[in-house]
């Protein structure tokens, strides 16, 4: 293996005819080098996305939470609001 390149798996899925159609005048634009390039790189952004998410839950069970109605209306009185 050539070094910096990384493993590649191929899958079969079944998408919606609208998503693949986006993805083909995706390529067609020049917007994405292949249809797989297109879906992995929405994947990505999924799965940066389910990150971000676990790290905020993480940070608010370490705080002890989201802030309650009672606490927003706290702030929003001392802000002036």
């Amino acid at each position: 293996m050539i070094i910096g390149m990384t493993r590649r798996d191929k899958i079969a899925v079944t998408l919606p005819r609208d998503l693949v159609a986006a993805a083909r005048t995706a390529v067609a634009d020049g917007r994405a080098a292949s249809v797989s390039a297109y879906v992995a790189e929405a994947m990505r952004q999924r799965a940066q996305q389910d990150d971000l998410d676990a790290q905020l839950e993480a940070m608010l069970e370490r705080s002890g939470g989201p802030m309650t109605d009672e606490e927003r209306a706290e702030i929003d009185r001392l802000a002036g609001w």
